[in-house]
């Protein structure tokens, strides 16, 4: 029996285009990867042999598959902007990129990504780029287990390792940062999860956030940066677990809180920063769990902040426990260890019978003159102190923690 003509057709027509592989190398038909984009189509994969390409600018405008064989390596020659995204569903895995062009003007990077959406960059090496991944307007992507890594000298000659500009459920999980600017940077980024990175050895921060409203960072480390941490002008965070160590410097902290509210602080650990944590016009937020250990000053909490409550934290070997700035106290302190308790519990229930202040005279005195630090540790200022807690007359009388542990918190 014959298939009448039109239904031939019809099929043929309505057969789905079946997705196939075109590979670039010395050893293959194509040997430029804009010569495969240029046939490429939709749902195709590109896969790239080891070798060293230096093609300028590649546009990337279809929804393909960018595949590194054994690392290839995309060299911009210090002059390009090397892969630029502009569609949605781009898969970028497997490749070395390096020596992006350097401006001030259009932030040329590694990898730029142009309003467009679900977008997986994924186990790449980025070195020496002038931004190493960048999401402008992007949304529902995710950034996951790359290394991206540069030798950033100053702030104005490099760009971050991670930029997010006004973007939306943004995943970064995964990635090693350092030698940028910023490790990671959002501003007007919302509802994204930023987890288990680590951020090192950047110039500026190794989070910095400003605008950016109910997103999370879990798990994630933030070390040896100019300053750890950055939160502005934001509401509804979360940090669980994180690892902010050893960022120190003058105006350095392990975690900056400016401008925020409705937040949690939970599970952390702060050691050895200049600053544990720095408040300054914070409401509601609620810090718990955390241990602050052997910091400068455990904790600095301004008298603009209010409503913020501090329980069942451990502060560790701190020079200072807590600083602050004025006397009008509208946080609460409750039920925290602190190592320089010198209380008792007669009655066995694990809580000082005796109300603690942690705020010491002295670190009063060296917020309004850094210099007296010279007489840290001097008979005057331990017996100044002393005498400050039995009887308080400089430090607010309500700074105080009501119900002081006994013990440390397990975390």
């Amino acid at each position: 029996m014959r298939i009448p003509v039109f239904i031939i057709l019809l099929l043929i027509i309505c057969l789905p285009i079946c997705a196939k592989n075109i590979h670039v190398g010395a050893k293959y038909s194509h040997q430029k990867i804009k010569k495969a984009l240029s046939e490429a189509h939709d749902e195709d994969t590109i896969v790239i042999h080891e070798g060293t390409y230096k093609e300028g600018n590649i546009i990337i405008q279809k929804k393909i598959t960018l595949l590194g064989i054994n690392k290839p390596v995309l060299d911009g020659q210090n002059k390009y902007e090397i892969l630029s995204i502009k569609s949605s569903g781009v898969i970028v895995q497997g490749l070395i990129i390096q020596n992006s062009g350097f401006s001030t003007l259009d932030d040329p990077g590694a990898i730029k990504i142009y309003n467009c959406d679900n977008v997986i960059i994924k186990n790449n090496e980025l070195r020496d780029n002038f931004f190493g991944i960048y999401l402008q307007q992007a949304n529902h992507c995710k950034i996951e287990h790359n290394r991206i890594h540069a030798k950033g000298v100053e702030e104005q000659q490099i760009g971050n390792g991670i930029h997010c500009w006004k973007s939306d459920s943004i995943i970064i999980v995964g990635n090693k940062i350092n030698g940028h600017r910023d490790g990671i940077y959002f501003e007007f980024v919302t509802n994204s999860v930023i987890w288990r990175n680590i951020s090192f050895a950047n110039i500026r921060y190794g989070l910095h956030f400003m605008f950016s409203n109910d997103d999370a960072y879990i798990s994630n480390v933030f070390k040896n940066n100019g300053a750890g941490v950055s939160v502005m002008f934001t509401h509804r965070v979360k940090m669980f677990n994180n690892y902010f160590l050893n960022n120190w410097g003058d105006a350095a902290y392990g975690l900056l809180l400016k401008e925020i509210s409705d937040s949690y602080i939970l599970h952390n650990r702060f050691n050895n920063n200049t600053s544990g944590i720095y408040m300054e016009g914070t409401n509601r937020i609620l810090v718990e769990h955390n241990t602050l250990k052997e910091n400068g000053w455990g904790m600095k909490i301004q008298a603009s902040c209010m409503d913020n409550i501090i329980r069942e934290n451990n502060f560790l070997g701190n020079t200072f426990d807590i600083g602050t700035n004025g006397t009008l106290v509208l946080n609460t302190f409750n039920e925290n260890y602190w190592d320089k308790y010198e209380g008792y519990d007669l009655d066995k229930d694990k809580f000082g019978d005796v109300p603690y202040r942690p705020l010491s005279l002295f670190s009063v005195m060296v917020e309004s003159n850094s210099s007296l630090m010279l007489l840290f540790r001097s008979f005057m200022v331990s017996l100044l102190d002393k005498s400050e807690k039995i009887i308080p007359s400089l430090t607010p009388e309500n700074f105080i923690d009501n119900k002081p542990r006994m013990h440390s918190v397990v975390i």
